[in-house]
């Protein structure tokens, strides 16, 4: 029998930056495949042309957001950049479709365009976006206006850019929120895009947006993942929500190989639940966090194939069976469980030896079959510990 690839890929940011995450191998769970043939009569997209006055009146009317809350915002963009794009409008080169999501508030999220258009509200209307007044730099073709503000164009040149139409593909409220995940992973190819996590984030509007920052800040969730995990693509977010979905909906809801879409219902889910059974989540996971940490240190929810061998990323897949697992626990089991620390710890490392666990947490981990095995599997051990 072949030895395991103990090999993993960490995943990256914008920048070629370490996140702390190992990269998520769900293999069936694609962003872009149909786990269900969707109802044509859901799906709802106009395309509209607006001016760019229209869309910055939206802009400080906060109809559309222009900072949402992930890192695909406009300052990814450095002011050379920013600056091109502002030539191209000057030049009347036409800019590539904006793509937005609206709510049931009729406010806009755009998923596909944000830079864009960040970029031009900045010129034109600082204020909107509370940021300062962007000086053309760098540009190509028209070098006269280096340095230049928009209050010192001419007036003609002002008129152009107000009066520049952008086409905006707009899914309407009323199409359900996995048909508009589906549809932005399929466009969202562009020069940044957007983890899956940001396109949840984008798509699905509501109390859960802001539980899922606060949790990821919590103390015990911090100290649990080692203060490895960077926030910079929401990659700590999707932690806690994977945590969520599965404690909360429970492991038999997930039916099929569809991650993507449990997560989306568990965010809506949450959305709709009383302050105090969200208190309760809330407790149970942070129980879990102060219990992982105590039973693995800074080991916790990473792969770990020897006591000599290098310390390896969060892996998503161990965070949801470890700590859905030990949430489920009593006082007097989770007691018990830190007593086995050392006893744990070193069936933890068999059990991620064993080829059925580690294909479960490595490949393909959106597979149902894999779901409840690794569940199952984490169960068997604290069992097994607690007798």
């Amino acid at each position: 029998m072949s030895e395991i690839d103990t090999a993993v890929q960490e995943q990256l940011d914008l920048q070629g930056n370490s996140t702390g995450v190992e990269r998520d191998d769900t293999g069936p769970s694609d962003p872009e495949k149909i786990a269900e043939p969707f109802d044509p009569e859901d799906i709802d997209v106009v395309t509209k042309s607006m001016t760019v006055d229209l869309l910055l009146s939206r802009a400080r009317s906060q109809m559309i957001d222009l900072q949402p809350d992930f890192q695909r915002r406009w300052g990814v963009w450095d002011e050379k950049r920013q600056s091109r794009l502002i030539e191209s409008l000057l030049l009347r080169i036409p800019l590539p479709v904006i793509y937005a999501a609206e709510n049931e508030d009729e406010k806009w999220e755009i998923v596909d365009g944000i830079q864009r258009l960040s970029t031009i509200a900045r010129f034109i209307d600082p204020a909107s976006i509370g940021e300062g007044e962007l000086k053309l730099t760098g540009l190509e073709y028209l070098d006269a206006y280096n340095g230049a503000t928009f209050s010192e164009l001419s007036p003609r040149l002002q008129l152009r850019l107000r009066e520049t139409e952008l086409v905006i593909h707009l899914i309407r409220k009323g199409t359900p929120a996995e048909v508009k995940f589906n549809i932005f992973a399929r466009i969202n190819t562009g020069g940044v895009a957007l983890s899956s996590q940001e396109l949840r984030h984008a798509i699905t509007p509501g109390p859960a947006r802001k539980i899922l920052e606060e949790w990821s800040s919590l103390p015990a969730f911090i100290e649990a993942t080692d203060g490895s995990v960077r926030s910079i693509r929401m990659d700590d977010r999707e932690l806690v929500l994977r945590f969520i979905a599965f404690f909360m909906l429970g492991l038999d809801e997930y039916r099929q190989a569809e991650m993507d879409g449990f997560l989306i219902r568990a965010m809506k889910s949450l959305n709709s639940k009383e302050a105090s059974e969200v208190s309760r989540i809330k407790d149970s996971f942070e129980k879990s966090m102060r219990v992982s940490s105590a039973v693995f240190g800074n080991d916790a929810f990473r792969k770990r194939y020897s006591w000599d061998s290098a310390r390896l990323p969060i892996n998503k897949a161990l965070f949801e069976a470890v700590s859905v697992n030990i949430a489920l626990m009593d006082a007097d089991q989770t007691l018990n469980l830190i007593g086995k620390s050392p006893s744990v710890r070193e069936e933890f490392i068999a059990l991620c030896s064993d080829r059925s666990f580690d294909a479960a947490i490595s490949q393909g981990t959106g597979d149902v079959t894999k779901v409840k095995r690794r569940f199952e599997m984490v169960k068997t051990l604290f069992e097994g510990a607690l007798r």
